[in-house]
Order: structure tokens, then sequence, then C-alpha cells
């Protein structure tokens, strides 16, 4: 299978490395694009959009420490990241029209072991809701 466009939902905690680093593998050995996504699921839908802010001029609409994550992550990888997609609300909402906007076909995310994620699993909506073949890291 060839993919050209590898989307990373990522969260701001260092386990995003891990993302991060198994993203850049397959980029490197698929030639492909790679970007990020970060939703901010913590204030409800505020923004109905994802913004690119790789390509937003002017002041963002976000939480700037956030912003600034979010940023350190493409720092951190050592792969050339396309976009940098921040929004609010829910991805699996979002997830058909980004990626059908993008030409994106592969989604990488991760998924916790831990008691919460058990219980709540945004992997497993991801799952349910992708358009595109999806990678499932474990993080312990």
């Amino acid at each position: 299978m060839e993919y050209k466009h590898i989307l990373v939902a990522i969260e701001l905690s260092q386990d995003t490395n891990i993302l991060i680093d198994r993203a850049t593998f397959f980029a490197n050995k698929l030639d492909a694009d790679l970007s990020f996504v970060y939703i901010d699921g913590t204030h409800g839908e505020i923004y109905p959009e994802l913004v690119d802010i790789k390509q937003h001029t002017g002041e963002l609409p976000f939480n700037e420490v956030a912003v600034k994550q979010l940023r350190d992550f493409e720092a951190y990888s050592e792969h050339n990241i396309k976009h940098l997609f921040m929004g609010t609300g829910d991805l699996t909402d979002k997830l058909k029209e980004t990626v059908a906007a993008n030409q994106v076909d592969f989604l990488i995310c991760g998924h916790h072991h831990d008691f919460w994620s058990k219980i709540i699993s945004h992997s497993k909506q991801l799952i349910d809701k992708s358009p595109v073949d999806i990678l499932v890291v474990p993080i312990e």
C-alpha cells in the first residue's frame, strides 16, 4: 500500500513524541507528507473550523501555550510538517472533511492503557469514523 499524506492526531503531552517518532518513520519510508492535528476538547465547539497554524497569519484564536507546544512538536519532528491543524470540539466530527480536503490517506493516533481510556476511548471513536486507514499506537 502506498500512502502520500499521513495525519497524526496528537495531544499536548510528552507521549505525543511516541506518535511523532512512529509517524516520522512511516513518512520517511513512504516519502509521504506529514501533518498534525490537535483538538482542544475541553471547551466544546468554540471554533467550527480547523485552523492551520502554519498558514494562518495574524493572531490565533487559541491558547498561546497550546500553540507553542504544537510548534515545539513540529520542531521535534525530523520530517517536514505540511500542516499543523488546531481546533476545538470533537475530532471525529471534523475528520472526514479534513481528510478529504487535504488528501490524507493514513491516520495515526495513540491509545492510552489507563483506567479512563478504558471508559472513554477517543481512539475507538476515530476508528469508527475514519474514512482512511488508521494505525493505533499503544501508549503506556
